[in-house]
């Protein structure tokens, strides 16, 4: 089997990547095929650090539309505490493998997982243990998307692994266009002045000032992470400059 083209790197999952298509909640099977996969690509010698959403369960923007009842920032907060659900569904799924994690979150929560300290977390991906990164930045009017490039970052990742349910960056909606085109490699300019909304900006920006590569790839597909670890051609890379 070939090496492992990264050392490290922050894989980015969808709370949508917990359930199938259209329902909400928690899937364990959905759970443990993510975890089998993503523990397969750690057998390959990469440090893996995961970042994860929570919008399969809620999003704070549910509660706060067109109500006064719950202020904006509580929302966020909530949501940031359904990352966390996610977190320990996947850390059970992943240690049922047989791999060992850690779960770190950005709120203080030390009944159920450990503050992340950059150098603590550092430590547990050069032992190998996979790391699971919750509660977004712990701080509202922040995506998970821009966690995952700030954790990328101070983590010294060689890659954003942005899994989502179709093959990469389309020109348009694939669900909704079958005409729209697949690229293959997009620079960040083209993906800012194209509005192609696959993460958000202010994660593309992050990415771009430090000229962090992001793969975006379609999970469902069996193997894929084990090949965006090897450095296959899949999925959409974007980059500083083509070619």
């Amino acid at each position: 089997m070939p090496d492992p083209k990264y050392q490290r790197l922050i894989l980015k999952l969808s709370g949508e990547s917990f359930v199938p298509k259209g329902e909400r909640g928690i899937s364990m099977p959905e759970v443990v095929d993510i975890a089998s996969q993503t523990f397969k690509a750690a057998q390959q010698g990469v440090e893996i650090g995961i970042v994860i959403g929570g919008g399969n369960i809620l999003r704070g923007a549910q509660f706060t539309a067109g109500s006064a009842s719950i202020q904006e920032a509580t929302g966020h907060y909530m949501g940031m505490l359904a990352t966390v659900i996610n977190g320990l569904a996947l850390q059970d799924a992943l240690e049922s493998l047989g791999c060992e994690t850690r779960l770190m979150t950005a709120i203080k929560m030390d009944g159920v997982a450990e503050p992340f300290i950059r150098r603590r977390a550092d430590q547990h991906l050069k032992k190998g243990r996979i790391v699971i990164l919750a509660a977004g930045t712990g701080a509202p009017f922040v995506t998970t998307d821009t966690a995952a490039a700030q954790k990328a970052l101070e983590l010294d990742a060689d890659i954003l692994l942005k899994a989502t349910r179709v093959d990469g960056i389309y020109s348009a909606d694939p669900e909704k266009d079958p005409d729209a085109e697949l690229y293959t490699e997009l620079t960040y300019t083209q993906v800012q002045s194209r509005n192609l909304r696959v993460m958000d900006p202010t994660a593309i920006a992050h990415c771009m000032e430090h000229n962090l590569p992001i793969l975006v790839f379609n999970y469902r597909t069996d193997g894929n992470i084990e090949r965006a670890v090897r450095g296959e051609t899949i999925g959409t890379r974007v980059v500083s400059q083509l070619g």
